[in-house]
């Protein structure tokens, strides 16, 4: 994800930005728009309050950067409490700051820095990692959900179909979602009452192992045999028609029935051997390709 683009109210999501940009003292241009910017990664901790507080004070006179823990850096079942607290704080902190509603008091459990905080203006925010979908997902998703009181599986197919975003996560991300998905919707911002009993999961998820076909076309899609063997997935993202190169679905009949016979193509006689030639075979993948929603399983991937 090669630019940068808005998810929600005033927080994007996409790759670093070349720091070699900034000034020779170090300080972030302000040209480049954010006032905020949280990167993900592997080395980070979660911030407690006091980073928060004292990164909203620095930001009314200049750009701030904050290092928040990538995706798949939270593993179940060893998660903390604490942990999850950090990510709904975080959730909520973006949420008062883009929103310009007041930051609520911020009081470490030792209650020594009682303090409430108003922004002057509401802040741009960008989540960024180096490739702009990886590392950044897990806080992406989670905010998305809070933001928009929505269950785990709608905030992917949301932020894919609708914001054009790509996604990795890790299935460490989708069992820590899945789990908080009832706290999170209850701290939702929009605060309206909620029967959780009523949110029922779409059985693509049990099979979904965090990441999503690639979309390399508006048309066309890119992905394994994984993402291949989940049709009620392909479905949710639009996907019509299915090329498998060297490797034959396996779906239980009643979803077989469900397709054309016409929207499945397999080549077969090729082996991920870097000798079987697939140039014989060009044209008719070409024709059957066309101009529809294509999902393309490649296995030298």
């Amino acid at each position: 994800m090669s630019k940068a683009s808005e998810i929600v109210a005033n927080v994007f999501l996409g790759p670093t930005p070349d720091w070699e940009t900034c000034s020779s003292d170090g300080e972030i241009d302000p040209k480049h728009g954010y006032d905020i910017y949280i990167e993900a990664s592997d080395l980070a901790q979660m911030p407690d309050k006091r980073t928060l507080a004292a990164i909203t004070e620095a930001a009314e006179f200049s750009p701030q950067r904050l290092e928040v823990p990538s995706s798949g850096s939270i593993m179940p079942p060893t998660w903390s409490q604490a942990q999850i607290d950090g990510l709904l704080d975080l959730c909520r902190w973006m949420y008062e700051l883009t929103n310009h509603t007041p930051v609520q008091q911020m009081v470490e459990a030792d209650g020594d820095i009682p303090m409430t905080l108003l922004s002057s203006r509401p802040r741009k925010i960008l989540l960024h990692c180096a490739d702009g979908y990886t590392e950044t997902t897990l806080l992406a998703v989670a905010y998305f959900m809070y933001s928009e009181c929505i269950p785990v599986h709608e905030a992917w197919l949301r932020l894919h179909c609708e914001k054009k975003r790509n996604f990795f996560a890790y299935q460490s991300d989708v069992a820590l979602l899945r789990q908080i998905q009832p706290r999170i919707m209850q701290e939702s911002p929009l605060g309206r009452p909620l029967d959780l009993s009523s949110v029922s999961e779409p059985k693509w998820l049990n099979h979904m192992d965090g990441s999503l076909p690639s979309r390399i076309l508006p048309y066309m899609y890119l992905g394994n045999l994984l993402h291949a063997n989940n049709p009620e997935l392909l479905r949710a993202l639009g996907i019509k028609r299915i090329l498998s190169i060297g490797e034959p679905v396996s779906w239980p009949l009643d979803e077989l029935t469900k397709w054309p016979e016409e929207n499945l193509l397999m080549v077969d006689r090729v082996q991920d051997n870097g000798i079987d030639p697939l140039t014989s075979e060009f044209d008719r993948c070409l024709e059957f390709i066309g101009t529809l929603f294509i999902f393309v399983i490649n296995v030298y991937l």
